[in-house]
């Protein structure tokens, strides 16, 4: 059984052949102590906060205050950055000392669609850029609960616009996001083909939420493993999800699970997963989706990291090395 809204954004999916072949997947073992004290911290802090939100998510939660608290968050030394205005959104160009010439990453921050933005992310794509050696614009895209998930696409697109505008190629520019930003991902480079825009070079998602079904997620054992999100949170955001996108008025056209698009066509991917995450199931679904629809795919598992575990870099060795791997995936494309 499917969730309400892939049901009602999707014709029938069961068609979708299943791979000849699993993803190329490749197991990154190994917890060090900045980790296990990282999930241990974030499993008694945060999580009890995402448990409270989904006891009572009609409460005024301040979910756009989580950006603003995050004034203080810097990015990594030598990265040099300035605001660019969007048609919808705000959005921060980040590049450090040693980028390389005609290649681009376009990033979509993760959140849930509810919260965080240029702030919170801001070291992490710092780090991106450094990885990669390329510029990154990072998108402030609407969100929930007041825009459906296809606003979010739509700034998306108006991101990869002007990265074309300023000469970057489309087959130079690689798409990345994390959680629920690797939902946009998918669906951003996606939709480039769609509008006729060409294939960009890649996508890279973290930790990505791909399905909006919520069964898989909650069949498997890592429903109750993951240190971040409780069981609880999985319905009451897709449901928000759902109310949102119902809203889209005349015309709305809902969003679709990435698993669900027809992949034809698409650029290879990485995508990186902790082994005990609640997004385990999309991370692996989509892997074999791409693969089905003849896309390379790598997917990489790291053993028992949290949530975007990468966000935790230069503390987490786990974390950079993880954004290494990134680098060594962008950099190959170019």
């Amino acid at each position: 059984m499917r969730s309400a809204v892939t049901k009602a954004a999707v014709p029938n999916t069961a068609a979708i052949p299943s791979p000849d072949r699993p993803p190329l997947v490749r197991e990154f073992a190994g917890v060090s102590l900045q980790s296990r004290a990282l999930s241990m911290s974030v499993r008694r802090t945060v999580r009890p906060f995402i448990e409270a939100w989904a006891f009572t998510p009609s409460l005024p939660w301040p979910a756009s205050l989580v950006d603003r608290a995050a004034f203080s968050v810097r990015p990594v030394q030598g990265t040099r950055r300035h605001e660019v205005r969007l048609p919808d959104c705000r959005a921060e160009f980040l590049y450090t000392g040693n980028v390389g010439d005609q290649q681009a990453v376009l990033y979509l921050h993760g959140g849930a669609f509810l919260c965080c933005g240029l702030a919170t992310h801001r070291n992490l794509v710092s780090r991106i850029s450094s990885a990669t050696q390329a510029p990154v614009l990072s998108v402030g895209y609407r969100m929930l609960p007041r825009h459906p998930i296809r606003r979010s696409v739509e700034d998306g697109i108006a991101g990869l616009r002007w990265l074309l505008s300023r000469g970057y190629p489309i087959d130079r520019i690689v798409v990345a996001g994390d959680s629920a930003g690797g939902f946009l991902t998918f669906a951003v480079a996606h939709e480039a083909l769609r509008l006729g825009l060409g294939r960009v070079a890649g996508t890279v998602a973290l930790s990505p939420l791909t399905d909006l079904d919520p069964f898989p997620k909650l069949d498997h054992p890592n429903s109750y493993r993951c240190a971040l999100f409780p069981r609880r949170a999985v319905p009451v955001l897709l449901g928000l999800v759902r109310r949102a996108e119902s809203r889209g008025g005349e015309g709305y056209a809902p969003v679709v699970s990435p698993v669900d698009l027809d992949l034809t066509g698409m650029p290879p991917a990485l995508i990186q997963t902790g082994s005990e995450e609640m997004v385990y199931t999309d991370a692996r679904l989509m892997g074999e989706r791409l693969e089905a629809a003849g896309v390379p795919a790598e997917v990489q598992v790291w053993e028992k990291q949290i949530h975007v575990f990468q966000a935790a870099a230069g503390v987490v060795p786990e974390g950079t090395r993880a954004l290494s791997e990134v680098g060594r995936f962008v950099r190959a494309l170019g």
